[in-house]
């Protein structure tokens, strides 16, 4: 019933918030405001529903400008060797400014975005059932089901929802139990996104948000630019989240963060640790 309920009510504020922020689609003003609100709803609701649930200190939600920033730093490193692999694979045209007041839009979009997704996944359905199966088992089933939800999106493809499994799915569970802290997948999620989306204007996750700030085109074999999924179905990413995934698991087995299967109760342990 903890998992339920968290889930539910997590689940619930995401819906509210989601079509809060996909109402105001055309309005990036009102898209930046609702987008930040609504992540910090989410994170609200979050905290008091573990806090309540649990009857502990949510301390995976410790630290949050640090570890967001230092998430965001990782996020941009990862962003910036799929560019340049973009650059010298392809074509990669940059035709002048594009949308001023839609990077703005696309801020908030992303910002509820990134926020609503790791508090789901890393912080309700990850965390729980790491408790339960332990940490790989939970990777790989929660890395699998955040790549299937991916194939809603517009465009979505079989390979692009593989291919968010690993590098972002696996890639950001590893980031979550290397570190027990919330706010470094966030800011590395968000960092992926806004860069992707908001200064570069290219597709993510199948998904066209319209022009960021610059107006890029690119061109290529579509290995390396993943198509109409957008660079997050190109090998350049998948191979950028499986190296970032690997390494976060040297850093979780170094901080003695991996659960053992049937070890309920280790993941709060280790939070607790990492806060103190």
């Amino acid at each position: 019933m903890r998992f339920v309920k968290q889930f539910l009510a997590v689940l619930a504020v995401m819906v509210v918030c989601g079509q809060a922020t996909a109402a105001m689609q055309d309005k990036p003003w009102l898209t930046l405001a609702v987008g930040l609100l609504s992540a910090v709803l989410i994170i609200l609701a979050y905290r008091w529903i573990v806090g309540r649930t649990e009857h502990r200190d949510v301390t995976e939600l410790a630290g949050g400008v640090s570890r967001f920033a230092a998430g965001a730093l990782i996020g941009a490193a990862m962003f910036a060797s799929v560019l340049v692999n973009l650059v010298f694979n392809g074509g990669f045209h940059v035709g002048g400014i594009g949308s001023v007041p839609n990077t703005f839009g696309i801020f908030g979009f992303m910002a509820a975005a990134a926020v609503s997704e790791e508090v789901l996944f890393r912080g309700v359905l990850f965390r729980v059932v790491e408790e339960r199966l332990g940490t790989y088992p939970s990777l790989i089933l929660t890395g699998v089901a955040f790549g299937a939800m991916h194939l809603l999106n517009d465009k979505a493809t079989l390979w692009g929802a593989l291919a968010i499994a690993v590098e972002a799915g696996f890639m950001l569970a590893a980031c979550f139990a290397a570190f027990r802290n919330l706010w470094m997948p966030i800011g590395l999620h968000f960092a992926w996104n806004f860069l992707l989306a908001g200064i570069f204007s290219l597709t993510s996750s199948g998904n066209g948000l319209g022009k960021g700030l610059l107006d890029v085109a690119i061109s290529g074999p579509e290995l390396f630019t993943g198509g109409e999924f957008g660079p997050e179905g190109g090998v350049a990413a998948v191979g950028a989240g499986t190296l970032l995934t690997l390494i976060f698991l040297v850093v979780a087995h170094r901080r003695g963060h991996v659960v053992r299967p049937g070890g309920r109760g280790v993941g709060v342990a280790a939070n607790a640790t990492v806060a103190r």
